[in-house]
């Protein structure tokens, strides 16, 4: 059913879950609920990605600011998440709504077949007429491999769930020309039709004080979301109504157009959320056989071998310099590689014995990037 479900995303950063108090807002909550029960009533299934289990874990402690050791920020949000679902449940159930919690980590998005799992979990949610609550597990998530924030959460989610739109709720009106808190010409940009250097330029830095996004990491969901064909609103969370008026086509924050989509399946999970087991180093004319020619990567344009991938592992294919050029699914283990790598097809069966001319990686397993 997921693919003729009319599914919208709303993300609400945790600059806008709290007040200026640094408090969940539960005001602002009940708001939120309420126009996520309208879209239903329209009917549309409806995904929350919301961050805020942080800010509610230090208000429970009573602690005023953000502290700076991972140990005591997922213990906060430990405490937080409870609270923050808990207040979400009691919400909805006003409008007849069940939610489910669904918490994820980069890993678990990174290996093909926990990415497959969760997207059949989401799908259930939905069919059952449940509004799935989702964030990232901040009390298992590794620094290094973090989303980061739930902006580009909210993109993968958008892509799981099959959505018509996705909606970022910020605590500014949308991407602006510039940053709107140095330069008083900054002006308001209603619609992205591509991101070119100049909107890329435009992005800030960090976020505010309670949360970890800024307009930077929306341009990467947006990036996502635009090669998956699925257009993204960003928007001034705390204007009245503004997810229904987004949803129903009324100009509101900053549009970015989804268009024909660039990707798909496979391909864009490689993209955007695979993890790599190992990295394959390549010569140029490999290079160009993937990039210019669209061919497949065979052992002859091997140069190196890092990891121990097996067969059906994501790698990162790299130039001689280093760059990533592409991700793609293995064809042959790490183990056999090496002892091929550089080799012609016709040298291969003397060393492989049981090698049937399978690719490094298929063309058609393969994503340039």
């Amino acid at each position: 059913m997921g693919m003729s479900r009319r599914t919208v995303v709303v993300k609400v950063g945790s600059s806008t879950v709290t007040g200026a108090d640094g408090r969940v807002d539960r005001a602002f909550l009940g708001a939120l609920v309420d126009q996520l029960a309208d879209l239903r009533v329209a009917g549309y299934a409806v995904v929350l990605v919301t961050s805020g289990a942080v800010a509610a874990g230090l208000e429970a402690l009573g602690m005023t600011s953000r502290p700076k050791d991972i140990p005591t920020i997922q213990a906060a949000a430990a405490i937080g998440q409870v609270r923050l679902v808990e207040t979400y449940a009691e919400l909805a159930a006003g409008r007849d709504m069940a939610v489910g919690q669904v918490l994820f980590t980069r890993q678990d998005v990174g290996h093909r077949q926990q990415y497959l799992n969760a997207c059949h979990t989401l799908e259930k949610l939905l069919d059952l007429g449940a509004v799935p609550v989702v964030n990232e597990n901040d009390t298992t998530a590794v620094d290094e491999i973090r989303f980061g924030d739930n902006d580009y959460l909210a993109a993968l989610v958008g892509v799981m769930v099959h959505a018509e739109l996705v909606v970022l709720l910020t605590d500014i009106e949308g991407l602006y020309s510039s940053d709107p808190r140095s330069d008083v010409t900054a002006r308001l940009v209603e619609r992205v039709e591509e991101l070119t250097d100049e909107v890329l330029a435009s992005a800030g830095g960090a976020g505010s004080a309670v949360g970890s996004g800024g307009m930077a990491t929306k341009l990467e969901a947006a990036r996502l979301l635009m090669d998956a064909g699925i257009p993204l609103i960003v928007c001034d969370g705390r204007r009245e109504g503004v997810v229904v008026d987004a949803v129903g086509g009324k100009p509101v924050g900053t549009l970015f157009a989804g268009g024909k989509a660039a990707l798909r399946g496979r391909k864009l999970w490689l993209a955007y959320a695979g993890r790599t087991a190992g990295s394959v180093s390549i010569d140029d004319g490999a290079r160009d056989a993937l990039c210019l020619r669209g061919g497949s990567l065979l052992p002859a344009g091997v140069t190196d071998v890092s990891g121990s991938f097996v067969v059906g592992d994501a790698v990162t294919l790299c130039d001689a310099s280093g760059a990533v050029v592409a991700r793609g699914i293995a064809g042959m283990s790490a183990e056999d590689l090496r002892k091929v790598k550089g080799m012609r097809s016709s040298q291969i069966a003397a060393v492989l014995p049981g090698w049937d001319g399978t690719e490094v990686v298929h063309r058609d397993h393969l994503v340039i990037v």
